[in-house]
């Protein structure tokens, strides 16, 4: 399926059901919303999470403080998480490993965490709502949204799932793997991070990766090309 394209003039203040209203009246009753987390860290899994709200637009209301994950604090993340399970008919977070991901590459890795998601939903989607990206081989009808996660509340609720799973796991990998900060920057590119990697090398779970190798590479060649201070 093509993508559609956004004028992004046209961005809502805060994700809405547009999208999911229009099925729902067309009789479409289970629509999955789904997003990932952690494609651009340089550690750890990829994750997805795959959602179902109930077809009933007065939870636009109560669900008001959702946005895309990467907007709210993570106080709010971790609050409203809990409230959206309460009221999803069925959700699910899936993961690809940082072993899968050097293997077969983040996109396909990024589909194979959506259809660990996927199988986890309790009720089979009748239609699935993605943030910018097409599942191949699916059996279920599918439209992908440019900034899906920023106008689609059942995108925007699912990158919250997705995102506090995978936060969670990133501070338990943080005890098991000291010294690299994985409870503060959660695999991301900070300067704490970099830091450690030169410092201490790659850990078990980092990505090993051109992007990876590559910034040590220049980190260390600029090292040794600084002048020496008097």
């Amino acid at each position: 399926m093509m993508i559609a394209k956004f004028d992004i003039s046209t961005l809502p203040s805060a994700p809405n059901f547009s999208f999911e209203s229009e099925l729902w009246h067309k009789g479409v009753r289970f629509i999955a919303g789904i997003d990932e987390a952690g494609r651009g860290s340089l550690a750890g899994p990829v994750s997805a999470a795959a959602l179902i709200l109930p077809a009933d637009e007065k939870l636009e209301q109560q669900l008001e403080g959702v946005r895309d994950s990467k907007e709210m604090t993570p106080e709010a993340r971790e609050y409203w998480a809990v409230e959206i399970k309460k009221v999803a008919l069925a959700w699910g977070v899936g993961f690809a490993s940082h072993t899968e991901i050097d293997e077969v590459g983040i996109v396909p890795a990024t589909y194979l965490a959506v259809r660990r998601a996927m199988v986890k939903l309790r009720v089979a989607p009748e239609h699935l709502l993605l943030d910018f990206i097409n599942l191949p081989d699916c059996q279920y009808p599918q439209t992908s949204l440019v900034k899906g996660d920023a106008r689609c509340l059942s995108i925007a609720a699912a990158s919250v799932l997705a995102k506090t799973t995978r936060d969670e796991l990133l501070c338990r990998l943080d005890a098991q793997y000291p010294g690299y900060g994985f409870a503060s920057h959660k695999g991301y590119t900070t300067p704490a991070h970099r830091e450690a990697l030169l410092q201490l090398g790659p850990s078990p779970i980092h990505r090993l990766s051109f992007r990876l190798l590559g910034m040590l590479e220049d980190e260390q060649e600029q090292d040794q090309q600084a002048p020496e201070q008097a």
